[in-house]
């Protein structure tokens, strides 16, 4: 590192310039994202993609690129059945290939229809203002266009303005942290540019991926905002670091290496461990959660790049005068006689979270019985957590296409917004017209008819149901509920289970269940029969990566069990604040039954990396102490009074970033934001500043133990078992 180092610094120049390349080609880019962008849940593999496929191939009707036109006519008008068709075929003229259906009378003068493309969700949202412009109503009428692609259109500039004003929120908020910590000094900037340098840059790398790979339209305020709170954690810890090895003497380029040889080797171990647990998302068989992967993938990786070479440049230039601080806090306390708490002191005795470690090893048990209740407390609700693979009402309900969708919503019941499609493929060189396959459709339907969760079933001979070959066949099933909803999820069981074999197919007939219920069970069910695996594999890589940079066996394994908790903490509060009301009664949120598919398995991708950050930080620096002195707590109570500010600092400044994801007005990142905040929360009180002290107390020299035979396995430096007296008690100092 050292070395590296000293050659980043030589070039500092042709470094910095680069940097700049990336911050202007970034910010480019990031402008030409968003409509690249867009929220798809294919399944690949299951008989709703296989469906799904049949559709759009053999019937030119693409879900994700399905608009659906509804007509509200007001009292008093009448004869309009004309204008309506003529209406919606030249709304269709709007879209390539676009064909209209047939239109449909609901109760409460309700006409509705779709307009069938074969376009992709990203491609067909851009024609929905140009079929709205097009639909030209007659007098009396209201038209809106509503499915999935005019839903995004219009949530597209909503996930804007929710971004602005997550950031409005973290900004300020991680402004005021930096000057608490840095004091009045231009220091406070660096971690600004760094995140804007490395911010810009991942999303211009994810501007690259979105021309060959769907990427959902979350990414965009997740590299934002979580690559804030990353990058000024990372800068502000190496920054921290600098001002602390410019004390101890020598030149400025000396006291660089000298920080990222150990803070800078710090963050870049963290940013490994983020990046292992947000790339088990690569590994996973949905579109929708590699996009998201990609995304939370790079933000690291660029971090850790950053600070190998943008951060010991920006150091560089800064020196001695740019980081220089001015005590306003110590101004203030002695000419003003400000009562400030002092957080941290000039030695190991008289810091604040030196005397806390103390006094928490000296009883740590109850201090540990302490922290662990309130964490296994919060916890406990994630026995009631509930899944949905996605719902309209946790959107915004003021776009118009929402307001249609809500019109159609009341007039024929949720499910018929996304209903369920069985497909019947009679085989190749077979027609399903034959008696023998029309008399099993029938039994089908009437099986369909008979379950109490179906509100109606559409079916026939025409080409709305019946493809130009024959081949295939659809039906359109409405549920009573919305296709997320439970009762929906078990009908789709029932459907493959019972329903299907009961109609007596012949042999060499295939029916796949497709529509939105089934491919929402499926994008449940395969996202979380492989999870277990994926999170086996990242406790197995963080532990071993955790192992070669603390060189212990004991410390990896409760900083894996530790985080565990705090993940398992932060999905019980999902369902305290949402499904139980909290977060309505508090702060206004959704009150949701369930919670999205997509977000248990991205917060522990995501919080497993992050609470590792603050583990590196505070562990690194205990270890430093323990090879100089061999002193168990002076290890832990100066390893702890050393971060105990930063890891504070960077965890509001964390929390204030999330929180930007809370402000906004999507259940989905609301849930999202409120999981990361509170484990994070969690992670840097209960867990870094009660658990971890009262652990290392109660493990004494066994912390530090590496065998010989572990360490060569791993290629570090072993670290045998101490003696006791080197683990006992001591006077700091002696």
């Amino acid at each position: 590192m050292a070395g590296w180092t000293r050659f980043v610094l030589r070039f500092r120049w042709p470094i910095l310039a680069l940097w700049l390349v990336v911050l202007v080609a970034g910010g480019v880019a990031t402008g030409k994202l968003t409509p690249l962008l867009s929220n798809t849940f294919a399944v690949p593999g299951t008989d709703s993609e296989r469906a799904r496929t049949i559709l759009q191939d053999r019937f030119g009707d693409r879900s994700d690129g399905e608009f659906l036109i509804i007509y509200r006519i007001r009292n008093g008008t009448a004869g309009v059945s004309l204008k309506l068709e003529q209406s919606i075929r030249e709304g269709a003229r709007a879209v390539p290939g676009g064909k209209p259906t047939a239109l449909r009378d609901a109760p409460g003068g309700v006409v509705y229809g779709s307009i069938l493309s074969s376009l992709n969700l990203a491609d067909a949202k851009g024609y929905t203002h140009d079929i709205l412009a097009r639909l030209r109503p007659p007098p009396g009428v209201d038209a809106y266009v509503s499915g999935q692609a005019a839903i995004q259109d219009e949530l597209d500039p909503i996930f804007n303005r929710d971004l602005r004003k997550g950031e409005s929120i973290a900004i300020p908020i991680a402004l005021l942290v930096l000057l608490a910590v840095f004091g009045l000094s231009f220091a406070a900037t660096i971690p600004f540019l760094f995140a804007a340098a490395t911010i810009t840059g991942t999303l211009g790398i994810v501007f690259i991926f979105a021309h060959y790979m769907t990427m959902a339209t979350y990414v965009t305020n997740l590299v934002q905002l979580i690559g804030l709170g990353i990058a000024v954690d990372y800068s502000l810890l190496i920054v921290y670091r600098f001002r602390e090895e410019l004390e101890h003497g020598g030149s400025k380029d000396d006291a660089i290496v000298r920080t990222m040889t150990t803070a800078g080797r710090a963050v870049i171990f963290s940013g490994a461990t983020v990046a292992i647990g947000l790339a088990l998302l690569l590994f996973m068989p949905l579109p929708f959660m590699r996009s998201m992967g990609v995304g939370g993938f790079l933000i690291p990786l660029v971090s850790i790049v950053g600070a190998a070479t943008l951060q010991p440049a920006l150091l560089s230039v800064y020196g001695r005068r740019g980081t220089k601080r001015v005590h306003v806090a110590e101004f203030l306390r002695r000419r003003l006689h400000l009562p400030l708490p002092q957080f941290a002191g000039v030695d190991v005795e008289h810091g604040f979270w030196a005397r806390l470690a103390r006094a928490i090893m000296k009883r740590p048990l109850a201090f540990f019985a302490i922290g662990a209740t309130v964490l296994v407390a919060a916890a406990i609700p994630v026995f009631a957590l509930q899944l949905t693979p996605g719902s309209a009402q946790g959107i915004p309900q003021t776009p118009q296409s929402v307001r249609g969708l809500n019109v159609l919503r009341g007039a024929v019941g949720p499910g018929a917004l996304s209903p369920s499609t069985p497909v019947i493929d009679a085989g190749a060189g077979r027609s399903v017209r034959s008696a023998e396959i029309q008399a099993a459709v029938e039994r089908l339907r009437q099986g369909l008819e008979a379950d109490p969760e179906v509100a109606f079933v559409q079916s026939g001979l025409g080409p709305r149901y019946v493809d130009s070959s024959g081949r295939f066949e659809q039906l359109i099933v409405a549920g009573k509920h919305e296709y997320g909803d439970e009762p929906a999820q078990r009908f789709v069981h029932r459907l493959r289970d019972e329903i299907i074999p009961a109609a007596g197919f012949p042999d060499g007939v295939r029916v796949l269940a497709g529509g939105g219920p089934p491919q929402g069970v499926d994008f449940l069910h395969r996202s979380y029969s492989v999870f277990p695996w994926l999170v086996l594999a990242v406790l197995v890589l963080t532990y071993v990566l955790l192992m070669r940079a603390f060189r212990s066996v004991v410390l990896p394994l409760k900083a894996v069990l530790l985080n565990l908790l705090s993940v398992a903490a932060s999905y019980g509060m999902l369902v305290l604040f949402f499904k139980w009301g909290l977060g309505e009664t508090l702060a206004g949120l959704y009150k949701f039954p369930q919670v999205e598919g997509w977000i248990p398995i991205f917060l522990f991708a995501m919080l497993f990396g992050l609470s590792m950050d603050y583990e590196v930080f505070l562990v690194s620096r205990m270890r430093e102490t323990w090879d100089e002195e061999r002193d168990n707590v002076r290890a832990v109570s100066y390893g702890l009074e050393r971060t105990g500010l930063i890891v504070t600092a960077a965890a509001i400044i964390m929390v204030a970033a999330f929180s930007g994801f809370v402000a906004g007005s999507i259940v989905g990142l609301q849930q999202f934001g409120l999981g990361l905040a509170v484990a994070i929360f969690l992670d840097a009180t209960i867990v870094r500043a009660l658990l971890v002290p009262s652990l290392m107390a109660m493990f004494g020299r066994w912390n530090w133990w590496l065998p010989e035979s572990i360490a060569r396995l791993v290629r570090v430096r072993s670290s045998p078992l101490a003696e006791r007296s080197h683990a006992a008690l001591k006077p700091a100092g002696q």
